[in-house]
């Protein structure tokens, strides 16, 4: 048996993750630009077209592809709804195409005798004509391809038909009316998952409800949140993210630094989820009601913000499911159910779910149901702590399940774990992703690492989330650097990343951690804090002023354009955002060491920005607002850390004639 013919080759289809395995992600708004190589044997044209739709969307949409060198094509999509689609390539042979540059050909040969192929044009025009569905015969195309028939009907002369034959809007019409022999598919469907715009530009505070008061001793509420926001939302924050909410077991409670023995005025740890008051869908009763946490979201709404939660999937011995469904759980030979750990650490306040359990399906489902009643409380936003530690599979499920309802939804992997792991989460479904820049504080280091995040495949799936410190992780630089460190990392997330983030103290400098730790001394996920959040030397002002730069400069809310460029110091990293129209133009020199100063030639790209090497153009130092006119591709910068960590330059250029700045913005 014969196979089916298809004589047009399509390979290499792009973008696509693991050969369209899993969706590329982007946010509204975006064009995706599709590649491909379209080949078939012979000299015949070819066309081809990018055909897409909504994942729900019954009718195909399509957009042209053009042929951009050696066999290599492109087209664009304009990605204008929060939702999934599916994209793919179809190409066939371009006979009219192929007739009018044969035709061209000939003619520029010489060749006097076209009659025979003159008469072959007419009847791919006639048989256009008459291929068109009854709702085009009346349409634009149509009404071109009667005039080039009327032309050519009669006795026209050679060069009547010639003009008419050859007419560039005749060529166009025929491209997309004409059938299309060799019509040949890719052999797949590829998915898009199209985000809002915040899932890829945002800026994260982590605050801790029960240390919002300003008793000492006494528990947050709901409401001490709500008075905090106005606070948040000046130092320019999007999403204000609250670690689990819920009832708090006794059974094995943590006291103090993760102490075995709780007081009996000790909270124990959040993570330790579940009590009689009820599990992951109820409110700690000292935190205020359901009615009270709705009045934060709204709040945080009215302000410009939102509220993300903590989504853990573990339980205290006291949680309602160790009763109701044990069979969800480990037990052990004895009978009793196995606690977490992760040797040498021991959570004995804390089960862990079984997800080979027997019951899976109902356990899958009870967990959806979770996400599912927050997202109807309003919350949009989920942190979901330790992904790695379930199955690929169910998360794959659960964010497909939620998005295919909810599609705003966004999901934070929290997985600082193996990198394939984390790449994998990302892979199947998780919208952002922590990262490894906690660790990466020197320069070569630093650079191999987000041109990894930037320049491979991962670009198209794993957005980087570059929280400075978490409630888990005070890094040694912060333990040690004092107030320039802080400020020096805040710059580096908050200008390499589109996505930042800090856990509240930060903006306080707070660097005191347990001997030989990256844990913080008092953490408070074992103990209420109460803090001066005005306290001299806080660092409120820097932080504000970064969010400021971010939200005015478009370059820096994506990671695409990121570059990094010559500095003669090794301590000094320097790199640049540029949008795709140049019209913003941001470049950053980091010192990497808080504790000297260090002076270091910066390579201006100038030819990238289209700058003459001659031309005069003005730096603005967006930190401290200062402007400096400079000509030429070198400028040095002496960083102080005492005085300036960084600098954040926009970039302007002189306009002569009016003797005024042009800026990139």
């Amino acid at each position: 048996m014969k196979p089916e013919r298809h004589p047009v080759f399509i390979e290499h289809v792009r973008p696509a993750v693991d050969d369209g395995r899993h969706p590329v992600k982007r946010v509204v708004g975006d064009v995706l630009t599709v590649t491909a190589d379209i080949f078939k044997e012979g000299h015949d044209q070819l066309a081809a077209r990018v055909r897409y739709r909504g994942h729900d969307a019954a009718e195909w949409r399509e957009a042209p592809m053009r042929l951009v060198d050696n066999d290599g094509w492109a087209g664009q999509v304009s990605l204008d709804a929060n939702t999934r689609y599916v994209y793919t390539v179809e190409a066939w042979t371009d006979a009219f195409g192929s007739w009018v540059e044969e035709m061209r050909r000939r003619i520029t040969g010489g060749q006097r005798d076209l009659e025979s192929e003159l008469l072959e044009g007419a009847e791919m025009v006639r048989a256009a004509h008459a291929a068109l569905p009854a709702g085009a015969a009346s349409g634009p195309d149509a009404a071109v391809l009667r005039r080039a028939l009327d032309r050519l009907g009669g006795k026209p002369s050679r060069d009547a038909r010639l003009d008419a034959l050859l007419d560039g809007e005749l060529r166009q019409a025929m491209a997309r009316a004409a059938p299309r022999p060799d019509l040949t598919p890719y052999d797949r469907l590829l998915d898009v998952v199209v985000d809002r715009r915040e899932a890829a530009f945002a800026s994260w505070y982590e605050l801790f409800p029960r240390s919002q008061g300003r008793v000492p001793g006494r528990h947050g509420t709901f409401a001490d949140c709500i008075e905090r926001l106005p606070d948040i939302q000046r130092m320019g924050f999007d999403v204000v993210y609250l670690p689990p909410i819920h009832p708090i077991g006794r059974t094995a409670r943590k006291g103090p630094d993760n102490a075995l023995a709780a007081g009996p005025g000790d909270p124990g740890s959040p993570w330790a989820i579940g009590g009689p008051e009820g599990g992951h869908t109820a409110v700690h009763p000292d935190l205020g009601t359901l009615d009270d946490f709705r009045r934060l979201v709204k709040a945080a709404q009215g302000l410009g913000l939102e509220i993300a939660l903590d989504f853990a999937i573990q339980c205290s011995p006291d949680h309602p499911w160790v009763r109701e469904h044990p069979e969800w759980f480990y037990q052990r030979p004895d009978g009793t159910i196995k606690y977490a750990e992760n040797p040498p650490k021991k959570y004995q306040d804390i089960y862990p779910i079984n997800f080979a359990s027997h019951a899976w399906a109902a356990l899958w489902d009870a967990l959806l149901g979770v996400v599912r009643f927050w997202i109807d409380q309003g919350v949009r936003t989920f942190r979901v702590d330790n992904p790695h530690t379930k199955p690929l599979e169910f998360w794959a499920w659960l964010i497909r399940e939620v998005q295919t309802r909810d599609p705003d939804v966004v999901f934070l992997s929290e997985a600082f774990t193996r990198p394939k792991v984390m790449r994998a989460l990302a892979k199947v479904g998780f919208t952002q992703s922590y990262t490894y820049f906690t660790w990466r504080n020197f320069k070569e280091e630093m650079t191999e690492y987000l041109e990894e995040l930037t320049r491979s495949e991962m670009a198209e799936y794993f957005r980087g989330n570059f929280f400075v410190n978490t409630p888990d992780i005070l890094p040694e630089v912060l333990q040690r650097g004092g107030p320039p460190a802080f400020q020096m990392r805040a710059t580096l997330a908050a200008t390499l990343s589109s996505l930042w983030g800090i856990y509240s103290g930060f903006e306080l400098a707070e660097h005191d951690a347990l001997p030989d730790s990256e844990e913080y001394r008092a953490s408070e996920k074992y103990e209420i804090r109460v803090r001066d959040w005005d306290a001299p030397g806080n660092l409120k002002a820097h932080v504000a002023r970064l969010n400021a730069i971010r939200r005015e400069n478009r370059a820096l809310q994506s990671m695409s354009t990121l570059q990094f460029l010559p500095s003669s110091s090794p301590h000094v990293l320097f790199y640049g955002k540029i949008t795709s129209a140049r019209d913003n133009v941001i470049l950053v020199a980091v010192n990497l060491d808080p504790f000297a100063t260090h002076e270091s030639t910066l390579e201006i790209p100038l030819e990238a920005l289209g700058i003459a090497a001659d031309e005069t153009y003005e730096l603005h130092e967006l930190l401290s607002d200062q402007r400096r006119l400079v000509r030429g591709d070198r400028h040095t910068v002496s960083l102080d850390p005492r005085t300036a960590t960084a600098h954040v330059y926009r970039v302007a250029r002189w306009r002569r004639r009016e003797r005024d700045f042009d800026y990139y913005a």
